[in-house]
């Protein structure tokens, strides 16, 4: 089994779709990295040497930004944009849709807030005695 960056590559699958488990690394970046590592880009995770193994890491390590520095930069970036106040950073305080550009044709649905359910009281028998 494969374990690169942090991540345990599916054995059975093809390099291309493999690398894509990994956070930040999408199908076009992983033909660049097998390329760049001379790997072929139909050969499976399990029929990797350990020398490409190590060449893709090396790669990842000095080209690419994965998982959690990914991640980090992502959050930098939208806590960035509603610092700003800029229309992004308010959707994104909002929680609602950033990047939808056609909410005429697919609505935002409303959020409504969570109503307790009334319950019933239970009513005690009184003794008139």
């Amino acid at each position: 089994m494969a374990r690169i960056a942090g991540i345990d590559l599916p054995k059975q699958k093809r390099g291309v779709i493999g690398l894509t488990y990994i956070y930040g690394i999408g199908r076009s970046n992983a033909e660049k990295i097998l390329t760049m590592a001379g790997v072929d880009v139909n050969k499976k995770v399990q029929d990797w040497t350990d020398d490409e193994q190590n060449a893709i890491r090396t790669i990842l390590n000095d080209h690419f930004k994965v998982e959690g520095a990914a991640r980090s930069e992502i959050q930098m970036n939208i806590k960035r944009l509603m610092d700003i106040g800029s229309y992004r950073g308010i959707r994104h305080r909002l929680g609602l849709r950033s990047a939808d550009r056609v909410l005429k044709i697919t609505p935002v649905p409303e959020r409504a807030e969570k109503r307790q359910l009334p319950t019933r009281r239970r009513q005690r028998k009184v003794n008139c005695s």
